[in-house]
């Protein structure tokens, strides 16, 4: 039994999820250490929150594409689940855990770009109305996205940029 309760620390290790620890208490604790606290799920509860999450962002994201002739429809379901899809991971790892991997020093400038495109997005969507400006953050949005993404890669942000340094090369 023992083997197996190591077995099961190890494989929630993998997948990000925080093994119980007896921590003793401290009186000076952040926000999200009283959050994280506070709201202790089991492993199936957050496995629940993750998929629940992600599937609606997933189809935040393919309702997005049924309204894509109408920009500012579009920005906003495009948005809200980028932002669904965001805050699953969330469930898995936990909410102090993925604040401090987006603000890892290897990502910090991507995490920017990313929150600052979805907040231009929103704003251009339910404040300007203005069809054109939609479609430039969306697009901002969406090339944030994936840089963000590929900071969590090995090496994936360099192999990029050599190939779209090498496919913008004008000498023959």
């Amino acid at each position: 039994m023992e083997k197996m309760s190591r077995a099961l620390e190890k494989a929630k290790m993998l997948v990000g999820m925080e093994v119980a620890e007896e921590v003793p208490e401290q009186e000076d604790s952040s926000f999200f250490d009283d959050f994280n606290r506070d709201c202790t799920l089991s492993t199936q509860q957050r496995l629940y929150g993750f998929a629940i999450c992600l599937v609606a962002g997933l189809f935040c994201t393919f309702l997005s594409m049924l309204v894509f002739l109408k920009p500012i429809k579009f920005g906003i379901t495009f948005t809200f689940g980028n932002m669904l899809a965001l805050g699953s991971t969330a469930f898995l790892i936990g909410p102090k855990r993925q604040v401090v991997m987006m603000l890892d020093p290897v990502r910090i400038y991507a995490t920017a770009m990313y929150i600052a495109s979805i907040i231009i997005a929103l704003f251009c969507a339910l404040y300007v109305h203005n069809r054109l400006l939609t479609l430039l953050a969306i697009i901002l949005e969406f090339t944030a996205l994936v840089w963000y993404s590929l900071s969590y890669i090995p090496f994936a942000r360099s192999m990029v940029s050599r190939i779209m340094v090498s496919c913008m090369d004008t000498e023959f």
